[in-house]
């Protein structure tokens, strides 16, 4: 276990925070608006629903449970690293 640091600790998880926001940012706004109507001309539909239309309603809900379950395991880490696990 290494000594506590604060500031690195502060500068480590700020970089997991906004690279998570980057990557829900492109899910959200580009991949679900900017680029919308390109999906949906070059990727088959799922269902019935152009894949467009299906990543703006679900793809991006997807993506941020997936992002939520990424911040728990990148935090868990960087916590360890810097030696603030609980002993249970």
């Amino acid at each position: 276990m290494s000594q506590h640091a604060p500031k690195a600790y502060l500068r480590s998880s700020l970089a997991i925070v906004f690279s998570l926001l980057a990557i829900w940012f492109v899910a959200g706004f580009v991949c679900s608006i900017l680029l919308r109507t390109w999906f949906d001309a070059n990727f088959p539909p799922i269902g019935n629903a152009p894949f467009g239309f299906w990543m703006s309603q679900q793809g991006s809900i997807i993506t941020f449970i997936l992002l939520l379950i990424a911040y728990r395991f990148l935090m868990n880490r960087l916590d360890a690293k810097h030696g603030l696990v609980d002993k249970d």
